[in-house]
């Protein structure tokens, strides 16, 4: 994962009501939910949670599916690992006695 695709991801996490949609996904599992079910967990305005779903999947962390009427929303597990993969690659690399003085 190049450093833009991991800013784009992690600034579409930047807002509450998004880590909080996202949140709710990610609890949900596989199966992901129904934007209705989203919106009654998270108690997020319709108009607002539609915002916040387009953000979440231009960033690629949320996969939405047209089943007639409804829309079901998955998080994107594969992406939110590359992510967390990405923030971690380098932990404690200049950690105190390990780097050169």
């Amino acid at each position: 994962m190049n450093t833009d695709l991991a800013a784009q991801g992690f600034s579409a996490m930047g807002s509450g009501s998004r880590l909080e949609v996202l949140k709710t996904l990610v609890r949900a599992g596989d199966p992901g939910l129904s934007v209705s079910l989203i919106q009654s967990r998270t108690g997020i305005a319709a108009s607002t949670l539609t915002h916040h779903l387009k953000n979440l999947a231009a960033a690629g962390l949320i996969d939405q599916q047209r089943d007639g009427r409804t829309i079901n929303v998955q998080a994107n597990y594969e992406h939110l690992r590359a992510l967390a993969a990405f923030i971690l690659a380098e932990c404690c690399v200049e950690q105190e006695g390990t780097q050169d003085e």
